[in-house]
């Protein structure tokens, strides 16, 4: 783990095995330096738990960078529960990984991610205090994902005011890689605000629903990222922005809601040395943790959630507007700024 590319000084990292259930999970807290690590439950099939454990590790700490940019008292930390788990195992592995969270007396709160549903999240609820994502009060909590979608799309026209000169929606192509409840979500937002729209999902119901809903055209999974579109909205799983897909693209933006969406450092200079403006995914795709924390706290409004993610908006200018100052890659402004949130406290 120690010599792991994706390991940062992480505080602790948990490897969960429950031989009843079958869970086999990694549990990674990389600071607590805000407030106890929040982060979602992700559940995928892994060719290799080292590639679970590097997933861990990288998401856990993007979660701290992107609850300290959102001006959030939690820290960051992410799980990851291998699959594929059978329907017949299903209830009793997500038992076991709420007791597996409650062992942890507070220091990690989860939540919905990839392949998780809130069913999911109520049953791990009934083992643990320490999950949000689930309930729905006052309007505030419940599935985060359209709350996320939203604040990537507030987050797509700060780029575009910045990449492209304009900050309206209407006829902006956008080709978005992924169709889950952030995609398709965003797909929403974005036809609704005159938006013509490229998608590409792995399930094909998916894909064919978009085109119905929203007018949307099809590419393959294999071209989305390619599309000669205005902005390339990443929405599957991270590290799609290879530096071979950086040098090919042809969208002049990049503004998604996948975590880890640019595979390395590499890629991302490639990125800016091109002019291609890209949007830091932790930064706008804040909006499910922000509700997921009023959820958790309680005592918020839907108002004041919803005008908490608008200002994504703000500090995704902030980012790229010193990008340019700086002449340095969006990604490490915005990590930049994080540490330097993170670092404060500590002192």
């Amino acid at each position: 783990m120690f010599q792991n590319p994706g390991f940062d000084g992480h505080e602790r990292v948990v490897s969960v095995f429950h031989k009843q259930s079958g869970l086999r999970a990694f549990i990674a807290i990389h600071s607590t330096a805000l407030g106890p690590a929040a982060g979602g439950c992700r559940l995928w099939s892994y060719d290799a738990p080292e590639r679970a454990l590097s997933d861990a590790l990288r998401l856990s700490r993007g979660m701290s960078y992107k609850n300290a940019v959102a001006g959030l008292p939690m820290g960051g930390g992410k799980a990851v529960i291998l699959g594929p788990v059978p329907e017949s195992r299903r209830k009793a592995v997500f038992q076991a990984f709420g007791e597996a969270v409650e062992s942890l007396g507070g220091t990690y709160i989860t939540a919905e991610d990839v392949g998780v549903s809130e069913a999911d999240m109520a049953v791990v609820a009934e083992n643990t205090s320490y999950a949000s994502g689930f309930e729905m009060l006052g309007g505030v909590g419940g599935d985060p994902s359209p709350f996320t979608a939203h604040g990537v799309r507030v987050g797509i026209e700060s780029a575009a005011g910045h990449g492209l000169g304009r900050t309206d929606i209407e006829n902006l192509h956008v080709a978005v890689q992924g169709l889950g409840g952030v995609g398709f979500n965003l797909c929403r937002e974005l036809r609704a605000l005159g938006a013509r729209l490229t998608v590409a999902d792995i399930a094909a119901d998916r894909v064919e629903a978009a085109c119905d809903l929203f007018g949307a055209e099809r590419a393959s999974v294999d071209d989305i990222l390619l599309v000669d579109a205005d902005v390339l909205a990443p929405c599957a799983l991270g590290g799609a922005i290879t530096e071979d897909i950086a040098a090919g693209m042809r969208a002049r933006i990049v503004a998604g809601g996948a975590n880890n969406q640019i595979a390395n450092d590499d890629a991302g200079q490639i990125l800016f040395e091109r002019g291609i403006t890209y949007a830091p995914d932790y930064v706008i795709n804040a909006g499910g943790i922000i509700v997921v924390t009023a959820e958790y706290f309680g005592g918020s409004a839907l108002e004041d959630v919803e005008r908490a993610i608008d200002r994504i908006g703000d500090r995704t200018r902030e980012v790229l507007e010193r990008s340019r100052k700086e002449m340095r890659p969006s990604h490490l402004v915005a990590d930049q700024i994080a540490r330097e949130i993170i670092e404060k406290v500590q002192a």
